[in-house]
């Protein structure tokens, strides 16, 4: 665990380089991983890659927002910021899951939603506030797992499961702390001492009954099969709820905040 680290360290272990890509995770964790493309309105965000896979013999809804791993990559993906479509597509698959009573699994690494001219002339509010408003509402189950960044309303529009988990060395914040910092002292050098009033750790945001669970980092193979177990003891306690509690539950879970 990251006791010792300050925040703003955990803010930089966050946005690491070598973090474990959505992709990558995605194939430790499922197999017979089908990739859906397009919001069926205007395109295809290569930020959001969502999929039908089997995890632990059990058919899952995976939808990631992701950051490349080359400077190539991550311009496509705008650094790991979804657009309006991407959020109508992770929509999209959201409701197909629960048509087909697939539970669904959100993957996030992201500093927060693409904030260009043109998304929000695409209508990036509405997309975002769809998502969430289509996720407190699925009648299957919901587990958000933050992997790196979690940043803002880019972050929450898929962070609105029955359970959030993060990564030991993971972020899940408002906004930055280069944002706050300007915002508060008109100067983004103040970061760090932006961090630790943020209470943006994993550790501060368990004790807040914020999230539900820590995952150690997820480098290798081992790693993948201890929580793809977690992930399908978790699945399929929720799925032991009637459907009315289980929604009743999650939306409750986020009215507390």
């Amino acid at each position: 665990m990251a006791e010792n680290q300050s925040a703003y360290d955990q803010v930089l272990a966050a946005r690491a380089t070598d973090k474990i890509s959505i992709q990558r995770l995605i194939a430790g964790l499922t197999t017979d991983f089908f990739e859906l493309h397009g919001d069926r309105q205007a395109g295809d965000d290569e930020a959001v890659i969502t999929g039908v896979a089997m995890l632990a013999g059990q058919t899952v809804m995976t939808i990631g927002i992701q950051k490349g791993t080359s400077t190539m990559e991550n311009q496509a993906r705008h650094f790991g910021c979804a657009t309006p479509a991407g959020y109508r597509k992770a929509r999209r698959v959201m409701r197909l899951a629960e048509q087909l009573g697939y539970p669904v699994l959100a993957l996030i690494n992201t500093p927060g939603a693409y904030p260009g001219v043109d998304a929000e002339y695409a209508g990036q509010g509405r997309a975002i506030a769809d998502c969430l408003l289509t996720g407190l509402q699925l009648k299957v189950p919901f587990i958000s797992v933050i992997v790196g960044e979690g940043g803002s309303g880019g972050a929450l529009a898929l962070a609105c499961g029955d359970q959030v988990w993060l990564f030991e060395h993971s972020t899940y914040s408002i906004l930055s702390p280069e944002g706050y910092a300007t915002i508060l002292w008109k100067h983004a050098n103040k970061a760090p001492q932006a961090a630790a009033k943020m209470r943006l750790t994993p550790a501060e945001l368990l004790a807040d009954g914020m999230v539900e669970r820590i995952v150690p980092e997820v480098k290798t193979a081992a790693d993948c099969n201890k929580l793809q177990q977690a992930l399908s003891q978790a699945f399929q306690g929720l799925a032991a709820k009637p459907v009315t509690e289980l929604v009743a539950e999650r939306q409750a879970r986020y009215r507390q905040f």
